[in-house]
């Protein structure tokens, strides 16, 4: 009997591992270890983030302070240059490695009993139904993520077995992705390939940075953050971040599109669809005036998502209720959930494999007695 079985071998699980250093096994469904790691941040790994902040995570926000004040982004930070990995700050407050082949290599060389090919079926007490046979543990770590990225092995297989130990969870949804469109917004997808920077608001929310259009609807980094947040209803986008339109149209004598700092062809689509030709400003109706201003406040109903295989991560989760702060199960003493697994998801930037390296240590704090 190992002391500790940890299923999954993703971020959290790897880390959890390299931790304990002994008396533990990784049961990995897959024929490698970290696939998603492996194509993180494009192939850079973004691993953590300067500004942390509850505030930049969906879920329990008293939960995720308690776990961040056990081990932050600059505990992170310091082990990894205390075990030479370098990262550098390659996008403001970001941290990237070269390749992200230099954390899956370190994990290779440290992390050494793992069962590959293997599939959790069951746990029955202190036992792992597996295809390859019954494994025993004193301790059982869950740390098997989301559901994005199907193709990479991703499931919901941690829901369904903390479903069984009588957990409760929110189904996951996928999150950091691109949002489809309804038909009345179908004049976005004449706009494949065109990207600036815009305001988005969702909620309370507002994230200021790149959207992108696509075939597909809308995506880009504040597309994919307002993901996180958006359920049902609109979301706002003021095209102009924050500046009035009229700010630019001071010229009467010039057209519309030509004044406005944004993609030619993106204002003229704009008009289209507001109903407004693109002409001098001084011949413009006051109702067409009014039309205009939308493009301060656009607000639209996204059909849904480029779902689980365009999904950067997956949101929703085992309810962090139910786990003290040592990541235990309050209903199973001996059972752990990790990282994405648990109703806890992070925007874009590294909050979420910062977010799988704590819930690990603190997981840590408990399983090393």
């Amino acid at each position: 009997m190992k002391k500790t079985v940890i299923i999954g071998g993703g971020a959290s699980g790897l880390f959890l591992a390299t931790l304990l250093k002994k008396d533990y096994i990784i049961l990995e469904k897959t024929s490698e270890i970290g696939r998603k790691i492996k194509i993180s941040g494009g192939g850079k790994c973004n691993i953590t983030n300067k500004n942390l902040s509850p505030d930049n995570y969906r879920g329990d926000k008293n939960f995720i302070k308690k776990i961040f004040n056990r081990f932050d982004n600059k505990d992170l930070l310091r082990f990894l240059d205390e075990n030479h990995l370098k990262v550098k700050e390659l996008k403001p407050n970001q941290y990237f490695f070269n390749s992200s082949e230099e954390l899956l290599s370190f994990f290779r060389q440290k992390v050494k009993h793992i069962s590959f090919n293997t599939e959790v079926k069951d746990i029955q007490g202190n036992k792992i139904i597996t295809n390859k046979g019954v494994f025993e543990a004193k301790n059982i770590v869950i740390a098997t993520g989301g559901a994005s990225f199907k193709k990479l092995g991703a499931s919901d297989i941690g829901l369904r077995l903390g479903e069984k130990l009588g957990h409760s969870f929110e189904e996951f949804k996928p999150a950091l992705v691109g949002l489809t469109v309804q038909p009345s917004e179908y004049w976005f997808k004449n706009l494949s390939g065109i990207s600036f920077k815009a305001d988005v608001y969702v909620g309370l929310k507002k994230y200021s940075q790149n959207i992108l259009f696509s075939h597909k609807g809308i995506t880009g980094p504040a597309i994919l953050n307002t993901s996180l947040w958006w359920e049902r209803g609109k979301i706002k986008i003021d095209f102009l971040a924050g500046k009035n339109v009229f700010f630019y149209l001071k010229n009467p004598d010039k057209q519309i599109s030509t004044q406005l700092p944004l993609p030619k062809r993106f204002v003229k689509e704009f008009l289209k669809a507001q109903q407004i030709e693109d002409k001098k400003v001084k011949f413009l109706s006051n109702q067409e005036r009014n039309r205009l201003k939308n493009i301060n406040s656009y607000e639209f109903a996204p059909a849904g998502t480029f779902g689980f295989e365009r999904a950067e991560v997956s949101k929703g989760g085992i309810n962090t209720d139910e786990v003290d702060f040592f990541m235990r199960s309050k209903k199973v003493g001996n059972v752990f959930f990790l990282g994405e697994v648990l109703n806890v998801t992070g925007e874009l930037g590294g909050y979420n494999f910062q977010w799988a390296f704590s819930s690990a240590f603190n997981a840590f704090g408990f399983l090393r007695r």
